[in-house]
């Protein structure tokens, strides 16, 4: 079953550009290096700045070894780090974590009939 992370967060205006450029090499470094799909949401409409991360694990115990990865590489570390604490309103970041729903379930008159 599918684990999908969904973040979101606002972008300070007066860094726009240079949070774009990361959140890009976040993007590719996180896609070729760990065992997870990583996408950068930006707004069309809503609240403008406000910018969203979702990540797709084949399951949560996928997602937990993947973070673990991820909090021991030092590369990583250090491109988040700068994303999140010089790019980042600070108090902005939501994280919701959701999982796919895979198996369509029968309901009572269905199974009658089966």
């Amino acid at each position: 079953m599918s684990i999908h992370v969904y973040q979101t967060f606002e972008i300070k205006q007066e860094k726009f550009k240079e949070a774009i450029e990361n959140l890009q090499e976040i993007k590719k470094y996180r896609n070729e290096q760990y065992d997870h799909d990583l996408e950068v949401l930006i707004p069309i409409t809503g609240a403008d700045y406000t910018y969203a991360i979702l990540a797709t694990y084949e399951g949560l115990a996928e997602m937990e070894f993947q973070d673990r990865k991820m909090f021991d590489d030092e590369e990583y570390l250090k491109l988040v780090g700068t994303f999140f604490l010089e790019h980042v309103v600070q108090g902005t970041m939501v994280t919701q974590i959701y999982r796919g729903i895979n198996k369509k379930v029968s309901s009572k008159d269905e199974k009658k009939s089966e």
